[in-house]
Order: C-alpha cells, then sequence, then structure tokens
C-alpha cells in the first residue's frame, strides 16, 4: 500500500520512544493531580480550610486546561470512568457551595442567592448546549456535504463564534471558574483561623473571619456567579440568531435537492467511490490526481463524514453521504456509468447493487500480499492492474476474477518517480515497512522481529549511511508489538548524530514518492511499495522474516524475483548497502528492469493514457443507464 500517513501505534510494553515516555508520564501526572484534587477540594471545604481549598482549586483547574490543551487520552479515560466534563465542574462548584456553608454558615440570604445562581448558570448552560447541539446538527451533520460544488442557495452562515456550535457547548463549562475562582480568591485574601469560631472554641461554622478580614465569600460568590450568568446569557443571544439561519439546513430535502441540482448540472460520468475508516484515507487521497487528468467527467462520493476533511486537495466535485438512502436517492448521479472502487468494504454493496452502473476495482496498490488477490475482487464486472504480475495473481489464486475481466492500465502515480538517487556523500537507504496485517502471517511485517536491529545496523554505518525510515500507517494498528519496534527505531533515530541527517516520516508529507526520489536504496517487506519502487529502477531489498530459502522465497512472492533478499539475521545487509556504490550497473539491475515490465506494464504507451483509454473502452460498452430503465419498463406486464 502506497501514500503513507500519520502513524496509528498501539499500547505498547516496552522500548518506547523518548517522545511517547514523557507524554505518557505527562498523562499519568496530570492524571493523577486531576482525580486527587477532588477529595482536596471536598476536605478542605468540609475541615474547613479556604487557604487549601484555594490552592486544591487552582491545582484542578490548572491540570484540566493543560491536559485538556496537549489532548492526553487521560481526558477520555475519565469519561468513561463517568467522571466526565460536567461532573468535574460540578464537583468543583460543589465542593465550593460547601465551604461558604461551613465558613460562613447557610442561613443568609446571600447563600440562598448563591445556590439559585448556580441553578440559573446550569440552566442557562443546558440551553446554550442544546442550541450548540442544533447548530452543530445543522452546520456539521447536513446529509451532503460537499467540496468544489457551488451550493450558495443553501446559505450556509459562516462559522460561528469558538464553541458556539461545538458539541454540548463544551467551552462554556468554563463559566464555573468564576464563581468557584472567586471564593478561592477570597479564601486566600481572608484571614482565617482554621477550627476556631468567633469566641475562639469553635462555631458551628467549623471557623470564623476575623473582623475586617475582607469581603464576604458569599459575596464574592454571587459576585462570580453573576459575572457566569452574563456570560452564558451572552452566549445563548449570540447562538439563537445563528440558529434561526442554520434552521433551513435541518431540511434533509432542501439540502439535497440543492446539492442535487448541482450534480445533475456537473453531468458526472465516472462515479469515484470510497469508504473506510480516517486511517485509511490515503488510498482515496493517491488516486485523486490521475482521476482529475481524465478525460471524462469524474466525481468523488466518500460516504463517512470524518474521510472530508482528511481527504487530499483536488479540483475534482466531492460529495460525502452518508447515508445510503440518500445516496441512492441523488437523481445527480444517475448519468454516470462507471464506478471506480479504491477498497474492498462493506458499504461497496450500496452502489454496486445500482443496475446499468459498470464496476470496476482499482485498489491501492499491487502487491504480492493476500490483499492483492482478494476473493471480494469478483464482484466486480472489472479488475484493473498494473501489469501481467497482477493479472498472473488473480489466476493463480483461482478466486473467481475471469482473466477476461482484468484490465492492465499501469500506475499512473508513478510518473513522478526519479531515476537517480539525491547525489548525497552519503547512502541514502529508506526502510519503508509494512504493517502487521490482518492476520498472524509472518511474511507482513519485518518491524517485530527485524526492524529495530536492521535500522540499528544502517546506523552503525555512519557517517556512510542516511537514513529515512517511513513506516505504513496502519502500523501497530492490530498488534502492539509492531507499535512497540516502531518507537525503538523512533528512540534510536533520535539519539543518532543529527549532523547525519536522518530522517523520521510519520506524516502525510513528504510523500512516499519523495521518499523514493530521496534514496538510493529501499529497504521494505512484501508489499505494494515493491511494485511502486521499481519504476525508479533503483535497488531494493526485500525482507525474509520466515527464514525461507531464496528460491522458495522468491516462487511465492514474484516480486522479490529482482530484490536483495534480507534474511532474520541480516548477513547479507553489508552486500546489500555496497551495491549501490559498485561502478557501473548492480547485480540485478537487469532483474529489475524485466520487473518493471512485468509489475507495471510497458512504457509506452504512458500510464495514464492507458489508464484513460481503460475509462474510455469501459464506458463504451456500457449502456445509458436511462436507456436500460426505459427498457426494463417497456419488459413490465401492463395492468
Amino acid at each position: 500500500m502506497t501514500g503513507y500517513g500519520t502513524i496509528i501505534a498501539g499500547d505498547t510494553t516496552g522500548g518506547p520512544s523518548m517522545g511517547w515516555v514523557r507524554r505518557n508520564v505527562r498523562g499519568a501526572f496530570l492524571g493523577g493531580l486531576l482525580l486527587l484534587s477532588f477529595p482536596a477540594l471536598f476536605l478542605t471545604a468540609l475541615y474547613p480550610f479556604p487557604a487549601g481549598f484555594a490552592v486544591a482549586a487552582a491545582v484542578s483547574y490548572g491540570a484540566e486546561v493543560a491536559a485538556g490543551r496537549l489532548a492526553l487520552p487521560v481526558v477520555d479515560r475519565l469519561g468513561r470512568l463517568h467522571l466526565g466534563l460536567s461532573v468535574r465542574f460540578l464537583a468543583r462548584e460543589i465542593a465550593a457551595v460547601l465551604l461558604v456553608a461551613r465558613v460562613e454558615g447557610a442561613g443568609s440570604g446571600w447563600f440562598v442567592l448563591l445556590c439559585c445562581g448556580l441553578l440559573l448558570v446550569h440552566a442557562l448552560r443546558a440551553a446554550q448546549a442544546g442550541a450548540a447541539v442544533y447548530l452543530d446538527h445543522c452546520l456539521n451533520r447536513m446529509p451532503v456535504m460537499t467540496r468544489n460544488l457551488d451550493v450558495s442557495d443553501l446559505r450556509i452562515p459562516e462559522e460561528p463564534l469558538g464553541g458556539l456550535a461545538g458539541r454540548h457547548g463544551v467551552r462554556l463549562f468554563s463559566t464555573g471558574v468564576l464563581p468557584v475562582g472567586a471564593i478561592a480568591v477570597g479564601a486566600i485574601t481572608g484571614r482565617y483561623v482554621p477550627g476556631l469560631g468567633a469566641d475562639g472554641a469553635g462555631a458551628a461554622a467549623g471557623g470564623s473571619w476575623l473582623s475586617g478580614a475582607g469581603p464576604s465569600l458569599t459575596g464574592l460568590g454571587v459576585g462570580g456567579v453573576g459575572a457566569a450568568i452574563v456570560l452564558q446569557v451572552a452566549a445563548l443571544l449570540l447562538s439563537l440568531p445563528l440558529a434561526r439561519l442554520a434552521a433551513p439546513l435541518a431540511r434533509r430535502e432542501r439540502v439535497i435537492g440543492v446539492v442535487d441540482r448541482q450534480v445533475q448540472a456537473y453531468r458526472p460520468e465516472v462515479i469515484f467511490y470510497f469508504s473506510g475508516a480516517p486511517t485509511s484515507v490515503y488510498q482515496a487521497t493517491m488516486w485523486l490526481d490521475t482521476l482529475a487528468r481524465l478525460s471524462r467527467r469524474t466525481i468523488v462520493v466518500l460516504r463517512e463524514r470524518e474521510l472530508l476533511p482528511l481527504l487530499g486537495p483536488t479540483p475534482l466535485p466531492v460529495l460525502c453521504v452518508p447515508s445510503a438512502v440518500d445516496l441512492m436517492n441523488l437523481r445527480g448521479l444517475d448519468g454516470a456509468r462507471l464506478a471506480l472502487y479504491a477498497s474492498n468494504v462493506g458499504k461497496n454493496i450500496h452502489l454496486l447493487r445500482v443496475p446499468g452502473l459498470r464496476s470496476v476495482f482499482i485498489g491501492h496498490g499491487d502487491s504480492d500480499k493476500e490483499a492483492s488477490f482478494n476473493p471480494f475482487s469478483k464482484v466486480y464486472d472489472e479488475v484493473w492492474v498494473a501489469g501481467p504480475a497482477g493479472r498472473d495473481r488473480y489466476l493463480r489464486a483461482q478466486v473467481g476474477v475471469r482473466d477476461e475481466n482484468i484490465v492492465e492500465v499501469g500506475r499512473p502515480q508513478l510518473s513522478g518517480i526519479r531515476r537517480s538517487g539525491p547525489g548525497l556523500e552519503a547512502l541514502s537507504v529508506l526502510y519503508a515497512p509494512t504493517w502487521e496485517g490482518w492476520t498472524e502471517d509472518l511474511f507482513h511485517t519485518s518491524l517485530i522481529t527485524m526492524g529495530p536491529r536492521i535500522v540499528r545496523t544502517l546506523l552503525g554505518h555512519l557517517p556512510a549511511v542516511r537514513l529515512i525510515y517511513k513506516p505504513h500507517p496502519l502500523t501497530g494498528e492490530r498488534d502492539p508489538r509492531a507499535g512497540t519496534a516502531h518507537r525503538k527505531i523512533v528512540a534510536m533515530i533520535e539519539a543518532a548524530a543529527p549532523e547525519a541527517g536522518h530522517r523520521i516520516v510519520t506524516g502525510p508529507e513528504p510523500h512516499l514518492y519523495a521518499c523514493f526520489n530521496d534514496c538510493d536504496l529501499l529497504i521494505t517487506d512484501i508489499s505494494s511499495v515493491v511494485a511502486d519502487f521499481v519504476a525508479g529502477g533503483k535497488p531494493y531489498a526485500v525482507t525474509n522474516v520466515a527464514g525461507m530459502a531464496g528460491h522458495v522465497f522468491r516462487e511465492r512472492y514474484p516480486s522479490a524475483e529482482a530484490a536483495y533478499l534480507l534474511g532474520p539475521d541480516l548477513r547479507e545487509l553489508p552486500s546489500v548497502l555496497a551495491q549501490p556504490r559498485g561502478t557501473g550497473e548492480d547485480d540485478l539491475a537487469r532483474a529489475r528492469r524485466r520487473m518493471k515490465s512485468y509489475l507495471l506494464g510497458p512504457d509506452h504507451p504512458d500510464a495514464m493514457t492507458r489508464f484513460d483509454d481503460a475509462v474510455n473502452r469501459a464506458l463504451d460498452r456500457t449502456p445509458d443507464r436511462a436507456a436500460l430503465q426505459r427498457a426494463a419498463s417497456a419488459l413490465e406486464p401492463r395492468a
């Protein structure tokens, strides 16, 4: 698979990088402070010990803010323990009320006003949260979301002021700081003797403010409540007009109608359909530039809301339609006669069942792994592969894909891959391991058993080797050991000499293909990285994790025919590193040229031309859907 993006690492038990350690230590520390602050708040309120309460309140709010800004997982974990944000803020307010009651008593009208004011704050907060949820539904949960389509008729209002359209208006929980903070400030500025009443013997209130010590805690609390009420009312007043403007967006028929008219005006001929988890969006992004260069009008259809902001830039119209019912009722898509699929997922059925729409599986990279000859592929009318190798995989696997339904189209994305390295004095080596896969297949990733040793050996060749490390975005998704190995590798590279220029690439940029151009040699696992890298003709090594005999390994994984093999003991690595530095061609240069033709097809015509021709042929073979519907209606028995 290509287009590696941000890594997803699983929970681990050993060998983490220093960054990971610091983050988890910080999370444990802040989480502990946050939890311990609550018993401290209640104990100092009940004793009472106002100065101690003020310190506990400052620690509690400080830990809350720090954990939220750093997006530490401790915040989510507290929510799972029924200690969510609302409970935590309410607990602080209750503790403050208890402190006031213990210090000054609960018999005054000001104390009643304080309690009633806090109730009003919560009522206003609930009303504003309701408005925020409604705004979120109108602005962010529309039945169809778009890019590059003129939906100005919907009159979508500008994004409201921070927090007003967020889920549950959680930012406005911060107004609880005002009464609690005011009481805490009063607790510090007042001169209070714990345990002593006005007569020195201990009053029912548990203590006494000395004469002239400062303002009343109750009065300060009422002042803080008043300020909180003002803020809450202002937020609610700002939300209501926005809610009125956004109200038309809650009408599903209107939103779909406006979008549908724009799609009909565009008259798409080809649909690029994608569904999946946010971590898989790179599988769609890798096709966007190619699709934008097609000679036929193409539209992108996504199925999950989370994918739309993550999808790469494109001039093509993009629709995000979460509901299958809404997708089936978008009449603007009726004119399309070809649907392209980049992944095998369950939601594909929602478009596959549309009669008269030719389905083609284009995948997201060819490799010798089972994903490249999945039996699910037989549900498509055609399967497009890069070269003869892709065809042979399906024929050998006998998974029900007929030879006449396989079309070789090349890999248009590879046009920018250079045949030369960066030209540095040091040998530039790219280590790009694949992820661990969904099953316990030993041949998927080298990270767990070989990865740290490969990196340690490469770093030991300083200054002769410059390392680029780019793992698969799903690393650690299934097996935490892969995440552990990843963090070990990151720690080793971070600890290496900075002047060596080593790079750790775990984000979407630089792209995998840019890393190809920045290296002289690739070390990788059996994956589509191999098939893409051969476009540049440079040497590559494939890990033989199970230590199979070379001829057996190459027979099982044909893309390794032109690769240097690395066994579990890495004894071949020194000779592999010497190959790109030799004069003339290395030992496998001719084999790589043959492998390039086998994996990617001929150089002429170029892959983009072949892909575009395949699209045109598929459309020419597909009857007009409206004509099919008319023919089907003519066959229906008349009453």
